[in-house]
């Protein structure tokens, strides 16, 4: 009757293969390799019809294209009467894309699916590194890895970076890496492991692509930064300080009680942007973090919602407002940008049921904004709405005329608005300027 067995044919040595494996390869008349390009298979019994797919992968445009071919190739065999035996390097189950599409379309029609175990490439290679695979580790595919645009993974964390096969696929891991890591941040490299050639070289980050001899069977182990640095070891900290034996003062703190410390953050953010101190702008970005971080542990203490939910939020809010980069739509302007992220927005509250006749024009414009930036956002509302505010002389001749309050308001609301023209930013035009005149008076 139909079935599939998948064979899992350890990392290398043929001595590493399970008794099961062994029994096996004995009863079987025929076996389906994915590669022929894995040591074990030249020590295979000689009594085995040997087949594979390698001359799929010089006519495939793509791995998953390749992967998905393998998978119904290997459907079409298992419905044979005899069925098939199929054989992947390492473990079914690691790296093996093939094995889940085949388990997955296989259980679609009911075709009977048995995985024979094998050794991975994950255990000699911890065990060539003296690494406990528990100790918080993270996997990934080098391939997977170099297509991102960040590491996927925490860098205060050990990683191990599978399928590191050439220079290209070493130099693309090496610059992502970089982001993050230090350039003398030591990595090694193990080639071959669990057979007789394995290898393993450490080296800086920045020597990574510069060696010569690459193996199709290299992984790079990338140990942990030397300090804590993700967002999981932060929500840790504040949860602790949050906690019964944490700190009395945290622990009082609430959302409302936290305001003027957010505000407060966010200025001195400001003040590193204005005084162009990129020292001073990281230890201020961590403090706004902080205030980030114990604002979402307060909300998941009280059931409201968690920093998991505020960073999903986020993700998914990106990746619908720029559908020019996440999808098919085509811009030629920031300024197109801009009208889709507004069209955008009006569509998320419809969807909510938030959009009316009625609804505030004024509505997302924040009421602690300070005064100067507020105008500068009220202004581009009100022209929407078709008002047109006085023109800078218009509100000087009325300030001269009757200097009150009301005339000042004026006055600087068309400021404000023949600032917003020129792109000048008021609020940060204004606190520049008190500081050049306090830098005057303190060198007087």
């Amino acid at each position: 009757m139909a079935h599939i067995t998948i064979l899992g044919l350890g990392p290398g040595d043929f001595s590493l293969l399970t008794l099961r494996a062994h029994t096996l390869l004995q009863e079987t008349s025929e076996l389906w390799l994915r590669t022929r390009h894995h040591p074990v298979v030249e020590a295979l019994p000689s009594h085995i019809r040997l087949a594979s797919f390698d001359d799929l992968y010089e006519q495939a445009s793509d791995f998953a294209t390749l992967y998905e071919t393998i998978a119904y190739r290997v459907l079409d065999l298992g419905r044979r009467p005899e069925g098939v035996v199929y054989a992947v390097p390492g473990h079914p189950w690691v790296g093996e894309l093939t094995v889940r599409l085949i388990t997955q379309r296989a259980a679609e029609e009911h075709i009977p699916v048995h995985i024979e175990h094998g050794l991975s490439f994950i255990e000699p290679t911890l065990a060539a590194l003296q690494v406990d695979a528990l100790d918080n580790i993270q996997l990934c595919d080098a391939t997977t890895f170099a297509a991102r645009y960040a590491p996927p993974f925490e860098p205060d964390r050990p990683a191990l970076i599978a399928q590191v096969y050439n220079r290209l696929v070493a130099s693309e891991v090496k610059v992502l890496l970089l982001d993050v890591y230090p350039a003398d941040h030591p990595v090694t490299l193990v080639d071959a492991a669990g057979t007789a050639h394995e290898t393993v070289v450490t080296m800086p980050l920045y020597q990574l692509d510069h060696r010569e001899d690459w193996a199709l069977l290299s992984s790079l182990y990338v140990p942990p930064l030397s300090k804590p640095a993700s967002m999981t070891a932060l929500m840790d900290v504040v949860a602790h300080l949050r906690a019964p034996d944490g700190c009395p003062w945290d622990r009082e703190q609430d959302h409302q009680t936290l305001r003027p410390y957010l505000l407060e953050e966010a200025y001195e953010v400001l003040e590193a942007l204005d005084n162009d101190d990129a020292h001073a702008l990281r230890e201020e970005l961590g403090d706004l973090l902080l205030q980030v971080a114990l604002h979402a542990q307060i909300a998941a203490e009280y059931g409201e919602f968690t920093m998991a939910d505020v960073l999903a939020g986020l993700i998914e809010k990106l990746i619908y407002r720029h559908p020019h980069v996440f999808g098919d739509r085509t811009v030629n302007s920031s300024q197109e940008v801009l009208q889709n992220w507004e069209a955008l927005k009006q569509q998320e509250k419809a969807a909510r049921g938030e959009a009316s006749a009625t609804a505030d024009p004024f509505e997302g414009v924040p009421v602690a904004l300070p005064a100067l930036a507020k105008a500068q956002k009220i202004v581009k509302r009100l022209r929407a709405l078709g008002y047109n505010v006085p023109s800078p002389d218009e509100a000087w001749r009325a300030w001269q005329s009757t200097p009150d309050a009301a005339t000042l308001g004026t006055l600087l609301l068309a400021l404000a608005a023949h600032a917003r023209d020129q792109h000048i930013d008021a609020e940060t035009a204004l606190r520049e300027t008190l500081a050049h005149w306090m830098q005057k008076a303190r060198q007087s």
